[in-house]
């Protein structure tokens, strides 16, 4: 048995452990509602966007777009895959890079080639090492709400690749914030873009466009990918903090049950070293009568 001189040293080793993943618990915890509220704010923007498609969309408009023909093959396509930077989240990676590696599969299966974007460091160190696959684009250290300049550099990527028939399809990995017990990796098609039909509301029907209504089109129709990638990245860091925060709970949890085994193992070696002292006094005792 150990010491007690060394469970004591273990004992404190485990408490400086417990004290840091508490402290991660609880900034995941905060980051988690800021990133919830970042989401839920972007909402509007999205259904009003989806408005102004709909009505395009009834009107023929987005029948002669580029960005909305539907391809009669799809021989190549991009990959956007969205990871962490830092890890410590549970099985967070390992979900959205299992999800991104069958897409691969499936791909090369039916004679697809892929390129890809990759956000996060995990993601950046997976897909570098994957053999026959292009990287396009490789960013990290993204805040937790990106900025314009830093939404529009992925947005312009996949739309380049898109325009220039380098790829006929587009689609974003990500984990999607369904509740605080289920977050699930989920494949989203960005291009050719699409929209989730609504209803128009009376506003949207007698505007005026202007210019023209193909150049708002145009604007709406990048507005409209680039939030579906805002959206795509503030609910994969919601994700992110909820799984981080509870992997980190869950190390806490178990560092305070190593402690109370520890303690439990100390208190029976000093037990057993006193029990040991009391024989030997006994047995000098008897010695020297």
């Amino acid at each position: 048995m150990p010491s007690t001189r060394a469970l004591k040293t273990r004992i404190r080793s485990v408490k400086s452990t417990k004290q840091i993943t508490k402290a991660m618990q609880l900034v995941a915890a905060s980051k988690m509602r800021k990133a919830q509220e970042a989401e839920k704010a972007s909402l509007p923007y999205t259904q009003v966007a989806s408005e102004l498609l709909t009505y395009l969309a009834s009107q023929g408009e987005t029948d002669r777009h580029p960005l909305y023909k539907q391809p009669e093959k799809i021989s190549a396509r991009l990959l956007i895959v969205v990871a962490t930077d830092k890890g410590l989240a549970g099985a967070y990676d390992a979900n959205v890079l299992k999800l991104y590696a069958k897409q691969l599969l499936d791909d090369d299966a039916a004679g697809i080639k892929n390129n890809t974007i990759s956000i996060g460091r995990r993601a950046n160190r997976f897909v570098t090492r994957i053999k026959d696959v292009k990287v396009v684009a490789v960013y990290q250290d993204l805040p937790d709400d990106p900025s314009g300049a830093q939404l529009r550099a992925v947005v312009d990527s996949a739309i380049q690749q898109f325009e220039a028939g380098a790829v006929q399809a587009v689609d974003i990995i990500y984990t999607q914030f369904i509740s605080s017990v289920n977050q699930q990796a989920v494949v989203q098609r960005l291009l050719p873009a699409g929209f989730e039909k609504t209803e128009v509301s009376q506003t949207v029907r007698t505007a005026e466009f202007e210019p023209s209504a193909e150049e708002v089109l145009e604007a709406v129709t990048y507005r409209l990918i680039e939030a579906q990638v805002y959206h795509a990245l503030l609910t994969a860091r919601a994700s992110e903090y909820i799984m981080r925060m509870l992997a980190m709970k869950n190390a806490t949890d178990n560092a305070n049950d190593l402690i109370d085994d520890l303690t439990l193992a100390m208190n029976k070696a000093r037990q057993g070293a006193i029990t040991q002292e009391l024989a030997e006094i006994s047995g000098g005792v008897e010695a020297l009568k």
